[in-house]
């Protein structure tokens, strides 16, 4: 495994077990203010020995907030093991189950198993999801293998990998939300218990795992050595790798299986317990654990009493906490740690050349699909071609759609092609970047603080809320020279914020946030006719602009230095693509939500297809995108009828494995 900067301590003293008694001691306090919410203090020691019959404080004392406490406590403190084993065996500080996708192969997995395997849950959700968290962690070494493992490719892999079954997921749950809407509080990162068995399940396997990490501790502190220091003592690496490798995912799965998806603990505790001066494998194996337990119970307990009794998932609230820290830890880590630089878009090599007959391919690929999705749909009776007086009865309905999503598939392919060319990143897109996470946030934040508003004021604000995101990623990852795994890591990271706002307003029950998950979800079946046409302006406007900046599009890519010796205006220029590309990912994200991957797969399939003229690529990654999306769109309105696929989700899946193609290729 390639090997990371770690972050050094503040301290040589250690005092994380320290730190970690006043966490737990403060999440004690928050409990004690809890329970006095529901009994006074010379009621407690009765309740936990003989509650009263039919008192309902009493139960809810001793059966609900008390087992709570004691779950978010083992959890806590099983997250913050693994992530120190995870760190340690990889070597690499941005390492827990959330980043590397551990989760989110448990959530997979989880609700396939419910739906054609509950056999699989017949001994409870740990083995299903065992298998699938598992299988995520294979995959995301599978990715990184040709990059060496290098610490932020291995994240960038896992974060990718996250993305995509998250999304393949959700797909399943909403084509079949009778079958496992109980997964719905479940994926959330809940915490809410009504008995002791979920705290006497997870206790033994705790002890057992923790017993397992400390036998194997020797081996695994070795690993600070490079690998022929650690050989020539004796330690069998790929055993010990294996093994410690395998203690985590375990306890990661059966963490997932009992309380949900909470991310970012096994991120936050080993990395506090390092800057409190746990320097030592050793040390940090005991006072991890401890910090992580104390982290998410007084976080668990702070929301129980700040919300007085309305439910918000602990899980939410980590991942907003946990992204932020994310994004500092990465930029700790030194460019030289990072492995091989990518090549840029300008680098590589296509051998195909554009000919009349691509052209006429491309064009024809974009009049069939639009002629599929006009023409042929289900119906209760089954698979039905419109002609005739069907097809006039139905363009009503499907003209307005088929538009929005071509208007939304054009608009980010170019948004993505531009910000290509800015960065001289071919990897870089709007929804990777976190930009049109940033449209997203502008959005929530409309619909909960301002009146209500029409699609043009809507896209207006998402514009803003694209630019400033897109300047904000810039300038995180200005360190790194603007490097591939840099920049898409810090635009996952503050994606994630979006997910987590969009999970915590969903617990609050507010019924304005109906229409936030319409906007994020990219769903097309509510647009009107009048909200495809204006779709349409900002897309034939940024088409024609393009001509005129063609210069710049061939030139900015070469880099700062080539663009000052051929007279490119580089800060002008600059600044006016990147507000070209975010009025395009802000009017794009209204329609086809925040995720959508068209904004990467446009590009790259044109200058695949042979397009290298700056003017022909973008032309050609317009009509793609467009086309992309509106296979999207008709997939969606079309797999799993009656019920409608938003065409982002559809999309987000079939992006997520051109994305892991990529990053295999490079």
């Amino acid at each position: 495994m390639a090997d990371a900067v770690l972050v050094q301590p503040l301290s040589g003293v250690n005092r994380a077990p320290l730190l970690g008694a006043v966490i737990i001691l403060a999440a004690t306090l928050f409990l004690a203010a809890n329970l006095h919410a529901l009994l006074p203090f010379n009621a407690w020691g009765r309740v936990l020995l003989t509650p009263e019959e039919g008192n309902l404080r009493q139960l809810m004392a001793r059966d609900v907030l008390l087992p709570r406490f004691a779950v978010a406590l083992c959890c806590g403190a099983g997250l913050g093991l693994a992530g120190t084993l995870f760190q340690q065996v990889l070597r690499n500080p941005l390492a827990e189950p959330s980043t590397l996708g551990v989760f989110a192969g448990a959530k997979c997995s989880l609700v396939v198993a419910t739906l054609w395997a509950p056999q699989l849950l017949v001994l409870g959700w740990d083995f299903a999801a065992l298998i699938g968290a598992t299988a995520a962690i294979l995959l995301v070494f599978a990715l990184s293998a040709r990059r060496g493992f290098s610490p932020l490719s291995l994240i960038l892999s896992g974060l990718v990998v996250s993305l995509s079954l998250g999304s393949f997921g959700s797909m399943l749950m909403m084509t079949h939300f009778d079958a496992v809407n109980d997964l719905y509080v479940w994926e959330a990162g809940s915490l809410v218990q009504n008995s002791w068995s979920t705290t006497l399940g997870l206790l033994p396997r705790l002890a057992v795992a923790l017993a397992a990490a400390a036998l194997l501790s020797r081996r695994l502190a070795l690993l600070d050595l490079d690998e022929a220091g650690a050989r020539s003592l004796g330690v069998p690496l790929l055993s010990t790798r294996l093994l410690g490798l395998g203690i985590a995912v375990v306890l990661s799965a059966m963490i997932a299986a009992a309380v949900g998806l909470i991310g970012f603990v096994g991120l936050a505790a080993p990395t506090i317990a390092r800057h409190a001066g746990a320097r030592l494998f050793g040390e940090r194996l005991l006072t991890a654990p401890l910090i992580g337990a104390g982290l998410l119970a007084v976080t668990d307990q702070a929301l129980v009493l700040m919300t007085g009794g309305v439910e918000v998932p602990a899980g939410a609230i980590t991942a907003i906490f946990g992204a932020p820290l994310l994004i500092w830890l990465m930029r700790q880590i030194s460019p030289a740690a990072e492995g091989p630089a990518p090549s840029g878009p300008t680098a590589q090599a296509f051998p195909m050349a554009v000919t009349d007959r691509s052209k006429i391919l491309l064009g024809f690929a974009l009049l069939l699909v639009i002629a599929v999705a006009l023409f042929v749909g289900r119906t209760p009776e089954g698979w039905h071609i419109a002609f005739g007086g069907d097809f006039a009865d139905l363009m009503p309905w499907r003209l307005p759609r088929v538009a929005a999503a071509a208007m939304a598939g054009l608009m980010l392919a170019l948004a993505g092609l531009l910000i290509q060319k800015i960065t001289g990143n071919a990897l870089a897109s709007p929804e990777l970047l976190g930009v049109s996470s940033g449209a997203g946030i502008f959005l929530i934040l409309a619909a909960f603080l301002l009146p209500p508003m029409d699609r043009v004021s809507m896209a207006l604000f998402a514009s803003c809320g694209a630019f400033a995101m897109l300047m904000t990623v810039l300038w995180l990852s200005r360190r790194s020279t603007f490097s591939s795994e840099h920049l898409l890591l810090t635009g996952v990271a503050l994606g994630s914020i979006v997910a987590s706002m969009l999970t915590y307003l969903t617990a609050l029950g507010d019924p304005r946030i109906l229409n936030v998950l319409v906007w994020l979800s990219g769903s097309t079946y509510a647009v009107t006719p009048g909200q495809a046409a204006f779709a349409c302006l900002p897309a034939l406007a940024a088409l024609a602009i393009v001509p005129f900046v063609s210069r710049w599009l061939a030139i900015l890519p070469l880099g700062r230095a080539a663009s000052a010796g051929l007279g490119v205006p580089e800060w002008q220029s600059r600044i006016l693509l990147l507000l070209v590309a975010a009025v395009l990912t802000g009017a794009a994200t209204v329609l086809a939500g925040p995720l959508s991957f068209v904004g990467l797969m446009g590009p790259h399939l044109a200058r695949l297809s042979g397009f290298r003229k700056p003017v022909a690529q973008a032309y050609a990654a317009a009509l793609i995108g467009a086309a992309l999306m509106v296979l999207a769109d008709w997939i969606g309105r079309t797999v799993a009828f009656p019920w409608q696929v938003p065409a982002g989700l559809v999309s987000t899946v079939i992006g997520g494995a051109f994305y892991a193609a990529l990053l295999a290729r490079r």
